[in-house]
């Protein structure tokens, strides 16, 4: 589903109203709600409406669980490390447990960080239905998505819930879930906006298949939902657009 808005501000105030209204729905029928979540620039006022009213006391806070989609491979301190900057914007803001929360260890060699956040994952889902109840994402004006980057392999993998490689072009390791436990997702949610995504959205929407050149079309619930809260510069390309708002 398509939902687009007049500009950014718009965008994060309709997605953190639908983020709100998708918890408020799952735990009327379930005692829990697992969230990933996403780093970057894009969420952070996401993130800052999140943790004011009216939605910080809508939440259930103390009934989710708190995963990442990918992190570099940096430090804490880092101002570059994901869970930093949803500590600093969300979380430490709201009552999430913290024995609820999983970051991606940055302290301990990369690969061996991917190892132990799958076998966390594996605790809470098993090998058939879904995983997450929602994966917050973004993606990036060259349609790279999670840590899954033009040209590498970890787009293709199959097995693995979760992989550490070495980026080259950013020089350092990057740790990542991977389209299988993902795709496994009752909801996945695209938050993109800007001028500079409008060529890699049309292509991951309306181009032709090719996960190589744009790691975003990967991402294909299998049985769950798919959304993209765009604003118009961003679907400024788009052939298919539904009225503003929708």
């Amino acid at each position: 589903m398509l939902h687009i808005q007049k500009d950014p501000s718009a965008v994060t105030a309709a997605l953190a109203e639908w983020i709100t209204q998708t918890i408020e729905t799952v735990l009327q029928k379930q005692n829990r709600f697992t969230w990933v979540l996403t780093g970057g620039n894009s969420p952070k006022a996401l993130y800052g409406l999140l943790a004011a009213s009216p939605y910080k006391e809508r939440i259930a806070w103390d009934k989710l669980h708190i995963f990442w989609g990918d992190e570099r491979a940096v430090p804490f301190s880092d101002d570059r490390n994901n869970a930093k900057m949803t500590y600093t914007h969300l979380l430490n803001k709201v009552p999430v447990i913290p024995e609820q929360v999983h970051v991606m260890r940055t302290d301990i060699q990369p690969e061996q960080s991917a190892v132990e956040y799958e076998k966390v994952l594996q605790g809470y889902f098993g090998a058939e239905g879904n995983s997450f109840d929602l994966v917050l994402s973004g993606m990036g004006d060259d349609g790279h998505t999670l840590s899954l980057f033009p040209g590498t392999a970890v787009i293709h993998e199959k097995a693995a819930w979760v992989k550490a490689f070495y980026l080259a072009a950013q020089q350092m390791y990057r740790i990542t879930l991977t389209a299988p436990v993902v795709n496994r997702a009752s909801s996945v949610v695209f938050l993109t906006f800007g001028a500079n995504k409008a060529k890699a959205l049309y292509e991951v929407l309306e181009g032709r298949p090719d996960t190589d050149v744009y790691p975003s079309q990967i991402i294909q619930p299998a049985s769950g939902e798919l959304h993209w809260f765009v604003d118009e510069a961003a679907a400024a390309l788009l052939n298919a657009k539904p009225l503003a708002g929708q």
